[in-house]
């Protein structure tokens, strides 16, 4: 059997797509490991998003591809986000690289490798623009697409294992933010149909999995190109599947969250009191020239809906700073917002040009230098707030389900916070004598917090 192993890199997305391609590789007969520096193929699955995380997938390739201490060097195939969005190329730019194989190569992907390994390299083809592939209205979009990528409903390889895995429940993108490239290379919106997403749910609480975690480029579009179901209607019934006792969703536009599912979030059994709102930014005109929409005091008055719905709500978001034409007026109106918001989490993001993007073609540049000090400014701010947002949840009960545990410290996240959200940790004299296990779900008041992290008493 040859050895194999996979590099997932990027988002929780790009997660599911590995895990799906493990199970293609699986059933094709490789034995996959999990040390690529050992594995006689090694499939990185890139991520094409912003220019730092393309820096970081070319890096992979090129150690993966390097010699060995023993001689030897791995087939190295790319695979994924870069892989689709470059085609050639990045072929022949990346010669590091055995195949580069883009997502209409993934129903396959076992049969190339197969196919490199034998001496001969299938051509990578020209990007294209997914976008296109699709009829412009959701409503008259055909049945499953065989691209983007093919769904392998319950057939996955777990590559991490863990009390939490994500769920893709939809792939691509119909918004047109100025800034983004991921509708090219992702293509128009997809729902996955609920029958496969709950099967696959019960397939995932088979293999220990407590919660799942709803992944897709635009969470709040699921369903609108369905001819019934909606997003509400999906969260009730992943709420039947036994075994599985949390739910949580990702990536929810601020511009499309409307009442009836902040009040499903709020009331559907299982389902988490967590909010991801990529803002992006606070100020009006920055915003227009995102392409995007919303303000400072609209995203407050949805801030405040979410928290009459669920107090304790946990809400995190994203922000650009240094977006072309931004001044310092609307760098002062996004650190007042974020004095105001009370997020328990906030991603800054320096502004980077993304080829094909109207932003990219924007007046108004900021200098990388300037760009970069307010990037880290707002950043610095963000993690005053969120810190003492955190220092607010002292005396809060929470739920806790432990990811980790040792003789020293069990750790584990509570409902309101997300992957990358910071954790919670069991304090030592409060553990039981036997001690916690990954996948246990516990009940604590929040004695104490560090930045973002929390610490409870049982």
């Amino acid at each position: 059997m040859v050895t194999l192993s996979i590099v997932s890199l990027g988002c929780a997305r790009n997660e599911v797509d590995s895990e799906e391609l493990a199970a293609q590789f699986a059933t094709a007969g490789f034995d996959l490991i999990d040390q690529p520096d050992q594995a006689e193929v090694v499939v990185v699955n890139t991520c094409g998003f912003i220019e730092a995380a393309k820096a970081e997938s070319i890096d992979e390739i090129l150690s993966a591809a390097g010699q060995r201490p023993d001689g030897s060097k791995p087939v190295v195939i790319a695979a994924g986000c870069l892989a689709d969005r470059y085609g050639d190329q990045l072929a022949s730019s990346l010669p590091e690289a055995d195949a580069v194989i883009g997502f209409d190569g993934y129903p396959d992907i076992a049969a190339t490798v197969r196919q490199v390994l034998a001496g001969v390299h299938p051509p990578a083809r020209p990007p294209v623009d997914r976008r296109r592939q699709l009829p412009l209205f959701p409503v008259v979009r055909p049945g499953p697409a065989p691209v983007l990528p093919a769904w392998i409903p319950s057939q996955r390889h777990r590559l991490t294992g863990g009390p939490m895995a994500p769920l893709k429940i939809a792939s691509g993108c119909d918004r047109t933010c100025a800034f983004c490239a991921i509708p090219v290379f992702r293509g128009a919106f997809r729902s996955r149909p609920a029958a496969d997403i709950v099967a696959e749910a019960t397939w995932l609480a088979t293999q220990g999995v407590k919660e799942v975690f709803l992944v897709s480029e635009n969470t709040t579009s699921y369903g609108k190109d369905l001819s019934r179901g909606t997003l509400e209607a999906l969260l009730s019934d992943l709420a039947t599947v036994d075994g599985i006792e949390r739910i949580r969703l990702s990536y929810l536009q601020p511009a499309e969250l409307r009442q009836p599912l902040i009040d499903a979030i709020a009331t559907t059994p299982k389902v988490a009191g967590y909010f991801d709102l990529p803002f992006q930014h606070a100020s009006a005109p920055v915003l227009k020239r995102m392409r995007r929409y919303g303000d400072a005091q609209s995203f407050l008055d949805l801030l405040g809906r979410i928290r009459l719905a669920i107090p304790d709500a946990g809400i995190r978001t994203n922000v650009i700073v240094g977006f072309p034409g931004e001044t310092q007026d609307d760098v002062d109106i996004l650190v007042q917002f974020l004095g105001e918001a009370g997020l328990d989490a906030v991603g800054v993001f320096p502004y980077s040009d993304e080829e094909g993007t109207r932003a990219a073609a924007l007046d108004g540049h900021l200098d990388e230098e300037e760009m970069r000090a307010r990037a880290r400014d707002v950043s610095e701010f963000a993690d005053t707030v969120t810190a003492m947002r955190a220092h607010d949840r002292l005396g809060d009960e929470v739920s806790v389900l432990i990811e980790s545990s040792d003789h020293l410290v069990s750790a584990g996240r509570a409902g309101q916070q997300g992957p990358e959200d910071g954790m919670t940790y069991v304090r030592g004299e409060s553990l039981p004598a036997d001690r916690l296990q990954p996948g246990e779900i516990v009940t604590g008041k929040v004695v104490d917090s560090h930045g973002v992290d929390w610490y409870i008493d049982l």
